[in-house]
């Protein structure tokens, strides 16, 4: 519904998708993409193309709301829209946080290993020395 009543509007009022892509900020594309109702403009965009259009944005859905409520149906519908994409939003974040947890658990274990691995065994380093220094000693009371 949504599409058709963009399509129709935006031919009404003259404007070609170039026209009114420019107007919003947007490309081309992305005016052909709401009229085939493959995607729908977000909050702010949609009252920016109802304004361009001259229409309310209840028209612009294709809703016929008679009585006087319409702004605040308009304001319900924008909210849940907006409760929507908080939700997303948060979910994103989340995943991004868990990602990050797990790379940084990641280069502290490799860290730890090589830190552990790469010190020398004190014990060896001493044992190989003693023979030396015995001879030493020995030659010294020679």
């Amino acid at each position: 519904m949504f599409g058709e009543n963009l399509k129709t509007l935006r031919k009404q009022k003259g404007f070609s998708q170039e026209e009114l892509a420019t107007r919003l900020h947007v490309v081309r594309q992305t005016i052909s993409k709401w009229e085939k109702n493959l995607s729908v403009p977000d909050a702010d965009t949609l009252i920016r193309l109802a304004e361009t259009l001259e229409v309310s944005v209840s028209e612009l859905l294709g809703a016929k709301i008679e009585n006087e409520n319409t702004a605040s149906d308009v304001a319900e519908q924008l909210s849940r829209i907006n409760e929507q994409l908080a939700i997303k939003n948060r979910r994103s974040r989340r995943i991004w946080k868990i990602v990050a947890i797990i790379l940084a658990a990641i280069v502290l274990i490799n860290i730890f290993i090589a830190v552990f691995f790469s010190v020398p065994n004190l014990n060896e380093g001493n044992q190989s020395n003693q023979p030396e220094i015995t001879d030493q000693i020995q030659n010294i009371e020679e």
